[in-house]
């Protein structure tokens, strides 16, 4: 878990729920995984008791190598919520919203629980995602699974909820995609046309200036101002290959104080800002998944226990939250091509 020293959101009574490791340094390695809940109130049971055990669980990897930045991020599904812990619920959880413009797709597949693992040392992503398997792997389905080797005060006023939502402040959302690249077909491009559509030279780094810079350039659709202010997000893209299937791409990973922000870029690169001027990069990558998370605070987590009383209905469905109307990392590499504006710099 990893919580941020920092302390979190000061609440009216003058104490502070401390968030999870968001804002945790990037490190030279990372796996995520995205599972389903089996049902039944045993399989919700060991979801919960797991919860409160999973600062334990992750205490006793860290202390095998204390330098080695390792830290774990749980995030929970609307639908997962609504089983686990009924109410109340975070203000603007709801299922991820499927997106779809001419042939472009923006897709919404299952998941439950997300964790997000990172490390100096691969051995120690591997042993806690092994750990947290061993007590869960009972009562979930592994939906998704990925790793990557990637390359102050503003992160935290952008990732992390405030009063306005107070029973939650200190948490944070998460969505999840995992596109597929069509490198032949990116390759084929001319350095000039590849700049043309992220919106940056390739060599420098550096934007393209706006007299130049197409509308539909990948930084120009995920820019996203509100009353003349920009609205960030923290990305952690993790590029990902399988040279021998020959499936190459990027698990897009953003994290935001509300899914209103991310929600408006996607809708901008998928169906276009104005419709019809989608964001060129879908001609050469595709969603293949999509899924938002609620990331609680760490105190929140430490307090679950297994009494399902507190979640009414468990068995019962529950409507989904409704979505709110959208709000007014550098590329990893896997286009080979420079960073993405809108996003919050890590130290």
């Amino acid at each position: 878990m990893a919580a941020n020293a920092a302390g979190g959101p000061q609440l009216a009574d003058g104490t502070h729920n401390l968030p999870q490791a968001v804002v945790a340094p990037l490190t030279r390695a990372a796996i995520f995984l995205v599972v389903t809940a089996k049902p039944g109130a045993g399989c919700r049971s060991v979801i919960r008791s797991f919860c409160a055990d999973l600062s334990a669980i992750f205490r006793a990897v860290e202390f095998r190598d204390l330098e080695a930045a390792l830290s774990c991020i749980m995030g929970i599904g609307s639908e997962a919520w609504d089983q686990l812990f009924g109410q109340p619920r975070p203000a603007e959880l709801h299922p991820f919203r499927e997106l779809r413009g001419g042939s472009r797709h923006a897709v919404s597949t299952p998941g439950d629980l997300l964790f997000h693992i990172r490390s100096k040392r691969m051995d120690m992503c591997f042993e806690l995602a092994t750990q947290i398997m061993a007590r869960i792997g009972e009562a979930v389905s592994v939906v998704v699974d990925g790793t990557e080797n990637p390359r102050g005060d503003e992160v935290a006023e952008a990732v992390f909820i405030g009063d306005a939502d107070s029973a939650f402040a200190g948490g944070s959302y998460v969505i999840v995609q995992k596109y597929l690249h069509d490198l032949n077909a990116w390759n084929a491009l001319s350095t000039e046309e590849q700049e043309k559509v992220i919106g940056r030279y390739k060599l420098s780094d550096i934007e393209l200036d706006d007299s130049v810079k197409p509308t539909n350039a990948h930084n120009a659709l995920t820019v996203i101002e509100e009353n003349g202010k920009q609205l960030q997000i923290l990305r952690d893209n993790m590029p990902f290959g399988q040279p021998g299937s020959d499936e190459f791409g990027t698990y897009f990973i953003g994290y935001c104080r509300t899914p209103r922000v991310t929600e408006q870029m996607l809708e901008n690169m998928f169906i276009g800002r104005p419709p019809g001027n989608y964001d060129r990069i879908l001609d050469f990558s595709r969603a293949v998944t999509g899924g938002l998370f609620f990331v609680p605070a760490a105190t929140f987590l430490d307090n679950v226990t297994d009494d399902e009383s507190v979640a009414s209905n468990a068995d019962a469905p529950q409507p989904p939250a409704e979505p709110a109307p959208p709000a007014g990392r550098e590329n990893d590499g896997s286009l080979g091509i420079g960073s993405l504006k809108g996003e919050i710099e890590r130290e």
